[in-house]
């Protein structure tokens, strides 16, 4: 499967697994720590094969996100967009980065993706009761990016 379009499936299938990943459930209080998948993967893709994953692709698939958590429209748009276009800029710098310190970049990709969206809540006077389930996923997207990094690789040997 190593045909362009197969290379498109694996791309488009990664990121569709992400987004129902994201639309999973979680028990009680557990939504809070879920970890950011979709920018995540996208992230690596973006590192990864720059060629292959533009600011389209961020683009579209944030729209879908949107559409089905039910957010503000362009709110997922605007933080994939954010963490596509720094990853696609440093991309062969990122990837001689070790894990860690790969995971520690994610994280703060992850923080001001969470950073954007609060913004974007004020400007449309929505107010925000807690700070944690802003918080927890760049922790959680953190320690889930060495998961992330390993399977994605497997995948597209």
């Amino acid at each position: 499967m190593n045909t362009p379009a197969g290379r498109i499936l694996r791309l488009h299938g990664s990121l569709l697994l992400a987004l129902l990943l994201t639309l999973t459930p979680l028990p009680g209080s557990g939504l809070g720590m879920w970890p950011e998948w979709p920018a995540l993967v996208l992230a690596w893709w973006c590192a990864h094969h720059p060629g292959r994953v533009g600011l389209g692709t961020a683009l579209a698939w944030g729209l879908l996100l949107d559409l089905a958590l039910g957010t503000l429209l362009g709110q997922h748009a605007l933080g994939l967009l954010w963490i596509a276009y720094v990853v696609l800029r440093q991309h062969s710098r990122f990837r001689l980065y070790p894990l860690l310190q790969q995971a520690l970049v994610v994280a703060a990709l992850v923080a001001v993706e969470r950073l954007v969206f609060l913004w974007l809540y004020g400007i449309a006077d929505r107010p925000v009761q807690q700070l944690g389930p802003y918080a927890l996923p760049v922790l959680s997207s953190a320690l889930v990016w060495p998961l992330i990094d390993g399977s994605l690789r497997r995948w597209t040997r």
